[in-house]
């Protein structure tokens, strides 16, 4: 039996995987070696998985005593702009890149996205 892994991304963190098709050429046709997209400040990719969001205390717990037996209730969230499919740009110093079964992705706060490019439905 094999188990399956997954990434539970967590908090208001978004996971995003590089955009393939970013050009790696100049507008003067000039072909820039691997690296030096890693340096710019701004890149781009699909947004993977969402984290549930920015936790939102329960107003109702203030009054509690710490020491009280109340079933604690359960966290609710206040949910984040990007969706999974989204085309984000983000600042590239404040992601941090990691590797999971051998593709490589970003973790980046939603607080480090520029722009969010969404495909909608037209329904006329």
């Amino acid at each position: 039996m094999r188990s399956k892994k997954q990434l539970i991304v967590v908090g208001d963190r978004i996971l995003i995987a590089y955009d393939d098709n970013e050009e790696s050429r100049t507008e003067f046709g000039l072909y820039l070696p691997p690296g030096v997209k890693e340096k710019e400040k701004v890149r781009g990719g699909y947004v993977v998985k969402v984290g549930p969001g920015y936790p939102m205390p329960d107003p109702t717990a203030a009054d509690d005593e710490p020491w009280s037996s109340r079933p604690k209730s359960e966290v609710r969230y206040i949910p984040l702009q990007a969706q999974v499919g989204d085309y984000a740009i983000f600042m590239s110093n404040s992601a941090v890149e990691i590797e999971f079964e051998g593709k490589k992705y970003v973790v980046v706060p939603q607080s480090a996205i520029l722009v969010l490019v969404r495909d909608e439905l037209d329904l006329e």
